[in-house]
C-alpha cells in the first residue's frame, strides 16, 4: 500500500503543476482570447478582482489583482501604475509582474521600486503618489498588478469601474465584505449590472462580476471621464472620516455633517467686521455690498490648492485666510462667508461637483461626489452664485465649470442640494472689430479691439500673461489669425469693456493671385476653429466647453490702386443649438471690404441624437471662413464697369 502512495504522489504532484500551469497558459496567452474581445482592443484584461473588506467605520482593507495584456501603443495608459495615498488611506502592499509570451515571469517589481512623491503645490506634505511606469520596445505585453490599501475612512471608496475605453475583459468582479450592521448602497451608471448579497455569519458580503465583454470606445467630448463608461457606484449609509461620524442616508444629513466641520471658522480677527462695514457703508443696496465685498476679495487674495483640514474638506479659518491673503476655495468662500455676515448679508457655502462637462449629482442617491466648493447669497427672486477662486470672474456669474449642477447648501439645518444658474451663451462673448490697411506693395497693418466677457475674458487675461511665442500660438491655432510678420498683444486703455488690443503686420496681404486680380480671406481670423470628432452612431452627449456668442466686424481699406471684384457671398445658418450670419459688402465712397459675422452656440451640452446636426452645422462654418474674396487693380478707363460680383 505505501509502496503504491509513494508511486502515485510524484504523478499526482505533477498533474497538479500541469494543471496549474495549463491554468496560467489559458488564463494569460492570447492564443486562448476570442477574436471578438482582441479586434479593437488596445488592452484585454484577463483577471481583475477587487476585495473590499469593512471592519469598521474606521477601518476597512482593499485588495486588487489585476492581469491584463497590452495589444498596442493605444494601450499604454494602462502600463502605468499610479495610485494616491493620504493620512487616511495608505498604500501597504504593492507587486508588478511582467510576463514573457510563455507565461514565466521577466521581471518583478515590488513598493521599493517605485517611486514617491508628495502633492500639494509644495505647501503641504498630506497627499502622496505611488507610480511606476513600465517601459516596453514591443506588443504584446502581459503584465500583473496586486497591491493593498487601508482605509481610516469610510467617507468614499473605489467605485467598481469594470471596463475602460479600448478595453476587452475576461474575467472581473468586485466583492465588498462589511458588518451586517452597516448599509451599503449602489447604482449602476450605463448599466443593469446587481450584485449577488448573501450573508455570512455577522458580515453582508456584495459582488458583482462581468465577464466576456468586448472592448468599447471612447468618443471625444463625451461627459467627464470617471463617468464616461459603465460602472458601479458605492456608497455606505454611516461613515467616519478621520474620526468624525456621519450619516449619508440623506442630502440634509451630510449637510449637517459638512456644517460641523465649518463651525468657528468664520470669525474674522479684530477690527476687519468694521473694516467691511466701511467698505459699503453708502452701498444702495444688498447686492451692490456683495459686489463691494467680492470685488475686494478679487483684488487682494490669491487662490492656491490646499488639502489640509480633515482630508481637504474643513477650511482654514477666517482669520488665517485674511492675515495671509490666499486660500483654496474653501478656505476663500468661507472667508467670503465671513466678511458678508460682517455686514448682515446670510449666504451659504456650497459643495458642488466642478468640470464643464460633468453631470449633476443624482437627488436620489446622496454620496460625497463632490470636488469644489462656491458660495451662494439666497435672495427673494434670484441668488447670487460666487466663485470665490478667481481674481477675473465676473460679479454673480459662475460659467460652465459648476453650472447646471445640483449644489449642496450647507445650512443651519442642513444640507439643500439646489440647481445652479443654467449657462447662456450672452456669459461669453467675443467681440473682434478689425481695419486693415492695404498697400501699394500688397503689406498691410491691422488693428484689432477685442472685447470679451466671461469665459472668453478669463481666457484673454490669461493670454496677456503669456510670453510672446506662446501668444502668437494661441492666436493662430485658438482663433484662427493669419500668420503675423510681426504683432503686439496689450490691453486696451478702455478696460471697462475687457478690452485687448491686438496690432498685426503681414509683408503680403493676399494669399494669392492670378494676373492682376488676387485673393483674401475677408477676415484676418476665423469664426470657427476646431475640428468636431465624427458623428457615425454617436451614443454619448457631446459637450463643449461653453456656450458663446461670437462677432466680428473687418473693415478692408483698399489702397487706390485696387478695388473689389467678387465678394463671398452672403449665408445663413441655423439650428437649434445655434446659429451663424456672416454678410460682406463693398463701400465704394471708401474704397473698402465691409464682413460682418456672427456665431451663437446657445447650448454646451449636445444630445447624442442631436450631435450630428450640430457637427454639420459647425463643419458649414469652418467652410464659410474659407471662402475668399476677389481684388483686382482699379482700371482708369471711363467705359470699365465698376459692378462688383458677389459669388
Amino acid at each position: 500500500m505505501m509502496s503504491v502512495i509513494k508511486y502515485c504522489l510524484p504523478l499526482l504532484v505533477s498533474v497538479f503543476l500541469t494543471h496549474e500551469a495549463a491554468a496560467q497558459e489559458r488564463s494569460y496567452s492570447l492564443a486562448t482570447v476570442p477574436d471578438s474581445l482582441k479586434s479593437n482592443a488596445s488592452v484585454v484584461v484577463h483577471f481583475e478582482h477587487t476585495s473590499l473588506e469593512v471592519e469598521s467605520l474606521e477601518k476597512a482593507t482593499l485588495k486588487v489583482k489585476r492581469v491584463f495584456t497590452v495589444l498596442n501603443e493605444g494601450g499604454k495608459r494602462a502600463l502605468v501604475f499610479n495610485q494616491y495615498a493620504t493620512k487616511y488611506l495608505s498604500l501597504d502592499e504593492v507587486e508588478i509582474k511582467v510576463y514573457h509570451p510563455d507565461g514565466t515571469v521577466k521581471n518583478k517589481f515590488k513598493k521599493k521600486d517605485l517611486s514617491t512623491e508628495a502633492v500639494g503645490e509644495g505647501l503641504v506634505d498630506e497627499g502622496y503618489v505611488t507610480y511606476y511606469e513600465i517601459s516596453t520596445a514591443s506588443y504584446p505585453i502581459t503584465v500583473e498588478f496586486n497591491y493593498e490599501q487601508k482605509f481610516k475612512s469610510t467617507l468614499a471608496f473605489p467605485d467598481y469601474h469594470f471596463i475602460r475605453n479600448k478595453e476587452s475583459v475576461i474575467e472581473s468582479s468586485y466583492t465588498v465584505r462589511l458588518p451586517s450592521s452597516m448599509q451599503l448602497r449602489h447604482k449602476s451608471w450605463h448599466s443593469r449590472l446587481q450584485p449577488l448579497v448573501t450573508e455570512e455569519g455577522q458580515s453582508k458580503v456584495y459582488k458583482w462580476s462581468v465577464a466576456n465583454l468586448a472592448p468599447i470606445s471612447d468618443e471625444i467630448g463625451g461627459v467627464s471621464y470617471n463617468k464616461r463608461f459603465p460602472f458601479v457606484q458605492i456608497v455606505t449609509n454611516q461613515f467616519s472620516h478621520y474620526g468624525f461620524r456621519g450619516d449619508l442616508t440623506t442630502w440634509k444629513n451630510f449637510g449637517q455633517w459638512i456644517d460641523e466641520l465649518y463651525k468657528g471658522l468664520d470669525v474674522l480677527p479684530p477690527g476687519r467686521p468694521e473694516f467691511f462695514v466701511n467698505l459699503v457703508r453708502d452701498a444702495p443696496g444688498e447686492r451692490e455690498k456683495v459686489r463691494r465685498i467680492y470685488k475686494y476679495m478679487q483684488d487682494n487674495f490669491r487662490y492656491v490648492s490646499i488639502q489640509l483640514g480633515i482630508g481637504g474638506l474643513r477650511p482654514f479659518s477666517a482669520t488665517f485666510t485674511d492675515q495671509k491673503k490666499y486660500g483654496d476655495c474653501k478656505a476663500l468662500s468661507n472667508y467670503m462667508h465671513a466678511a458678508l455676515g460682517a455686514v448682515g448679508i446670510r449666504s451659504h457655502v456650497a459643495i458642488i461637483n466642478s468640470e464643464y462637462n460633468e453631470e449633476p449629482v443624482d437627488p436620489a442617491f446622496p454620496a460625497f461626489d463632490f470636488n469644489h466648493v462656491i458660495l451662494c447669497v439666497p435672495g427673494a427672486k434670484d441668488s447670487i452664485w460666487l466663485e470665490c477662486t478667481s481674481s477675473t470672474a465676473a460679479f454673480g456669474e459662475l460659467g460652465t465649470f459648476t453650472e447646471n449642477r445640483n449644489a449642496l447648501l450647507i445650512t443651519d439645518d442642513g444640507g439643500i442640494l439646489v440647481p445652479t444658474p443654467e449657462s447662456k451663451a450672452s456669459t461669453n462673448i467675443l467681440s473682434t472689430t478689425t481695419h486693415v490697411k492695404l498697400n501699394d506693395d500688397l503689406s498691410s497693418k491691422s488693428e484689432t479691439v477685442i472685447q470679451s466677457k466671461g469665459d472668453y475674458n478669463e481666457m484673454m487675461v490669461a493670454i496677456l500673461k503669456e510670453n510672446r511665442d506662446k501668444q502668437k500660438e494661441v492666436l493662430l491655432s485658438v482663433f484662427g489669425y493669419r500668420q503675423p510678420d510681426d504683432f503686439l498683444l496689450s490691453p486696451a486703455v478702455n478696460r471697462e469693456n475687457n478690452e485687448v488690443a491686438l496690432e498685426m503686420s503681414l509683408r503680403k496681404f493676399p494669399e494669392f493671385n492670378s494676373g492682376s486680380k488676387y485673393f483674401i480671406k475677408s477676415r484676418i481670423s476665423k469664426m470657427w476653429t476646431a475640428k468636431l470628432p465624427a458623428a457615425t452612431n454617436r451614443k454619448q452627449d457631446y459637450y463643449f466647453r461653453f456656450p458663446f456668442e461670437k462677432n466680428d466686424t473687418t473693415i478692408i481699406k483698399l489702397s487706390p490702386g485696387m478695388s473689389a471684384d467678387v465678394l463671398p457671398k452672403e449665408t445663413k445658418l441655423t439650428m437649434r443649438y445655434g446659429n451663424y450670419h456672416s454678410r460682406c459688402w463693398f463701400n465704394e465712397k471708401e474704397n473698402a471690404v465691409y464682413t460682418a459675422s456672427s456665431l451663437t452656440l446657445k447650448k454646451h451640452k449636445v444630445l447624442a441624437a442631436d450631435y450630428a446636426e450640430v457637427k454639420t452645422f459647425f463643419d458649414a462654418v469652418a467652410g464659410d471662413d474659407e471662402q475668399r474674396l476677389v481684388l483686382k487693380k482699379a482700371e482708369t478707363n471711363n467705359n470699365t464697369n465698376n459692378t462688383v460680383k458677389t459669388l
